[in-house]
């Protein structure tokens, strides 16, 4: 199966000279059709960046290379013409915060009209209503008509982020991207989002890149996953197993950091230092100072992402090598 999304050395720089900052760091990933995949990482990691340089939000405020295909399209030699039709039409996306995406002077209804003239997925004013309704009753949300009528402020955090949902799948995209969309809602509502978005993209079969720093998330989804640092990822694989049984130093202590049952108050375990900013990262493994099993090779060398099982990538010198002998001696 040729993936619907296809990344491959995704680096994005902002600024210039001695103010050089790469945001992300050679990032290759990929969605196959109808199937789901999660960037999972800290705050700071280089997820979002990645995921707005797939559709070139920044424009001249940063430098992008490598190739981003869309069913075979590559997005960063589209003209901007060409990329304002795939926005939205094509790449529907859940920003992280609606309050800030919506007009707060304008009524849902007109906002959600808008996506459906510019992409002229509607030929009437009729037609463009029931579309509306039908979009907001999609997402659950109970009565739709009043909701039309009114603004932002006058719904809660999870109606809003329902409205921002039905504004993305408006158009009945084939890939959307979630960024961080759950953050600001209590459990309970982000475990209905979450079920939202599985029957949404089950329903008109789209693929779904999540961006996200919850584990949890990437467990519900139980898709793939793509664990990032300090711009580059360092583990890829299925949710289930990266989860249970992680390869790459970092993925593991990330996991051990989870609170439990079993863990006592003011007990956790935590990586120790902090994650590099983005102007920090020098030669080598950017996760060596932080790592428990730092040997030389990582200071000297940024590691590659390899297969380390099948189905299974991982970014460390120490995995690597042990996978590579663990082969030998089975072959």
């Amino acid at each position: 199966m040729n993936p619907r999304l296809e990344v491959s050395g995704l680096t994005t720089t902002f600024g210039g000279g001695d103010s050089t900052v790469r945001a992300v760091r050679g990032v290759s990933l990929s969605v196959d059709a109808g199937a789901t995949l999660v960037l999972l990482g800290e705050s700071g990691s280089g997820k979002s960046v990645s995921a707005r340089s797939i559709l070139r939000l920044y424009g001249e405020s940063a430098h992008i290379t490598g190739t981003v295909r869309l069913e075979g399209r590559d997005l960063l030699t589209a003209e901007e013409s060409e990329m304002r039709q795939i926005r939205g039409r094509t790449i529907g996306m859940v920003p992280q915060d609606p309050t800030a995406a919506l007009d707060p002077l304008r009524s849902i209804g007109s906002q959600i009209s808008e996506v459906l003239r510019v992409h002229r997925m509607t030929q009437s004013r009729k037609e463009t209503r029931q579309r509306c309704v039908e979009l907001l009753g999609l997402v659950g949300i109970p009565d739709p008509v009043r909701v039309m009528r009114s603004r932002p402020h006058e719904l809660s955090g999870g109606m809003r982020q329902r409205v921002a949902i039905a504004i993305a799948v408006s158009c009945e995209p084939d890939l959307l991207i979630a960024d961080e969309p759950t953050t600001a809602l209590d459990v309970t509502v982000q475990a209905q989002v979450l079920e939202l978005f599985v029957e949404l993209q089950q329903r008109m079969g789209m693929s779904l890149l999540m961006v996200t720093h919850d584990v949890g998330v990437a467990e519900e989804l139980d898709g793939d996953v793509a664990v990032m640092y300090a711009g580059v990822v360092v583990e890829s694989g299925l949710a289930r197993e990266i989860l249970t049984e992680p390869r790459h130093p970092y993925t593991a202590g990330l996991l051990a950091s989870l609170p439990s049952p079993a863990v006592r108050r003011g007990q956790l375990t935590v990586i120790p230092g902090r994650p590099p900013l983005t102007g920090e990262v020098g030669t080598g493994c950017a996760f060596a100072q932080r790592c428990g099993d730092v040997q030389p090779q990582c200071r000297t060398a940024e590691p590659e992402l390899v297969p380390v099982l099948p189905g299974r990538q991982a970014a460390c010198p120490v995995v690597n090598e042990t996978a590579l002998r663990e082969k030998e001696l089975s072959a």
